[in-house]
């Protein structure tokens, strides 16, 4: 399953993933419709700033809160994300498809239970911590495992006044802790500022993203 990707070339990206106990790794879950630059930043920023050993992209089959008619086939999506991520500790999974789930609390309890030990992060950007409360299960998600909100464009504000970040305030870690992140109890969350990108799917889809980054 972790068997390196030939077309990937340069990016060295893997297809699937292993995982072995006390590793430390980003869950950055999304329809990557398509993939982006600002999936590339958030992953490149949590690699170093909460010291991980790797990324995995979960390519999901279908977002269930979106319309599946603005969805590109799997195939594709899983493309796009190979194109975009970069480095052998950028890891491209399909595992949502191949398990059959479609909810991300699911995903990730799956996770945990065939891979005790490692220690995972769930990665988001301040966007979907905004909207986080409407998830299904997000308080079983941040009971599950830490959890790291990178600053996107637009969403600073909201994000830090989300009701998410309210129920769970006595939990967050500083940002300068963020290193120690991976390897404390859930719950517990950080969030990291950083230069901003720009980039969202929705964004190069409708056309706006390349004006919005220029």
């Amino acid at each position: 399953m972790s068997d390196r990707n030939p077309a990937a070339g340069r990016h060295a990206v893997h297809i699937g993933a292993q995982a072995y106990a006390g590793q430390r790794i980003g869950l950055l879950g999304g329809s990557f419709n398509p993939a982006h630059e600002g999936h590339l930043y958030i992953s490149e920023e949590a690699l170093k700033r909460l010291r991980l050993d790797a990324v995995w992209w979960l390519v999901s089959p279908q977002n269930p809160l979106k319309d599946a008619r603005h969805s590109a086939p799997l195939s594709e999506r899983m493309a796009s994300a190979r194109e975009h991520a970069r480095g052998p500790s950028m890891i491209i999974s399909d595992f949502e498809t191949r398990t059959g789930v479609a909810w991300t609390v699911d995903t990730l309890r799956l996770l945990v239970a065939r891979h005790p030990g490692v220690h995972f992060v769930w990665l988001m950007g301040s966007d979907n911590l905004a909207s986080f409360h409407r998830w299904r299960g997000w308080t079983d998600i941040m009971r599950l495992m830490p959890v790291a909100v990178i600053a996107r464009p637009g969403s600073l504000l909201d994000s830090r006044t989300a009701p998410a970040a309210a129920r769970f305030a006595t939990f967050r870690v500083p940002a300068e802790q963020a290193g120690l992140l991976p390897t404390l109890s859930a719950p517990a969350w950080t969030y990291l500022t950083a230069p901003l990108n720009p980039l969202s799917s929705t964004a190069i889809r409708t056309g706006t993203g390349r004006r919005a980054a220029s």
